[in-house]
């Protein structure tokens, strides 16, 4: 059984941040207050460093590295925000990073992990096993794989998050997280249980991808296809032992939302509080918005996980095409 990360992990992980992840804002919208009758909290991490929440946790387990590790440097598998956060925290600590991503990765992406200084690996997704080229990889340079929600302090960086929301708001009623591998769910869960135990945490997936529901109802983690879905954050197989263990513990419950309810979220954060929001970032306000009657009257916090996306991608969905 893995020892799973506590509070005070996120304690410490919010330490390690500190001067270097943004500290987030929290902002308001009277619309959606009016509209769900509920008081809404968006925790906008879409305006984190490289765009996403991911940087959280990658740069809190490379700052945990020893000097052999660091010596050796970083090495993570991902095609996008873990790729770039993994990139960026081990330019600003100062060690290599090697990134495997798949040759189809959008061409943003690539060259962003590359511009943060990484060292691009590609492979063949149809083909090629990531895990096994990474670990393959790892072990001949010696390098520190981090995977992209699957451990530790991965999980405590995540978590700083949902800290910083409450410490800023106070408690909450509700929170609403979005859910791929479940590094930031588990990790929000952790700071809601220690810091507002009365609130109840969710988790939401894509109609596509609705794994974690399934794992949440049948108590062990199941494995499914790749989902076809626009939240393309949030296209996982399967979650992790260690987010599994908490989610199962500390998770209220995993609500799926269709692709056409995200394009209606990343409609409504444009147009009323500008803002670019990727589609997996929407994934929590749509769950929201669909609870109804559940929310109301409610003080409710939405963790809106980032804004990397395509702007031809983005106009495009926007534009209903």
């Amino acid at each position: 059984m893995h020892t799973l990360p506590t509070y005070d992990d996120v304690i410490a992980a919010a330490a390690r941040l500190e001067g270097q992840a943004h500290r987030t804002p929290v902002l308001r919208s009277a619309t959606a207050d009016a509209r769900w009758g509920a008081q809404f909290f968006f925790k906008c991490e879409n305006f984190q460093r490289m765009g996403a929440f991911k940087f959280r946790g990658a740069f809190n387990a490379l700052a945990k590295f020893d000097a052999v590790q660091r010596r050796a440097g970083a090495i993570a598998f991902s095609s996008g925000n873990h790729a770039q956060a993994v990139a960026l925290s081990a330019r600003l600590l100062g060690m290599p990073a090697v990134i495997v991503m798949p040759n189809d990765a959008p061409a943003a992406k690539l060259a962003a992990t590359r511009e943060y200084g990484a060292e691009v690996v590609q492979y063949d997704r149809f083909t090629e096993d990531r895990e096994a080229l990474t670990r393959r990889l790892a072990e001949e340079r010696g390098m520190t794989l981090i995977p992209p929600y699957d451990h530790p302090d991965v999980i405590a960086g995540q978590g700083t998050a949902a800290k910083e929301l409450i410490e800023e708001v106070g408690a909450l009623d509700a929170l609403y997280v979005c859910l791929g591998g479940g590094g930031l769910t588990s990790g929000s869960a952790l700071s809601a249980r220690a810091l507002a135990p009365g609130c109840k945490v969710y988790g939401v997936e894509p109609e596509a991808g609705n794994d974690g529901q399934q794992s949440l109802r049948a108590g062990h983690i199941v494995h499914i296809e790749t989902p076809k879905t626009i939240a393309d954050g949030a296209q996982t197989q399967h979650l992790g032992e260690y987010t599994f263990g908490i989610i199962r513990r500390d998770v209220t419950d995993i609500f799926t939302v269709s692709d056409a309810q995200l394009v209606d979220g990343m409609r409504f954060f444009a147009e009323r509080m500008k803002m670019v929001v990727e589609p997996t970032g929407c994934l929590a306000f749509a769950a929201a918005c669909a609870a109804g009657e559940a929310i109301r009257g409610q003080r409710v916090g939405v963790i809106v996980s980032g804004g990397n996306v395509d702007l031809g991608r983005y106009a495009a969905l926007l534009a209903g095409s």
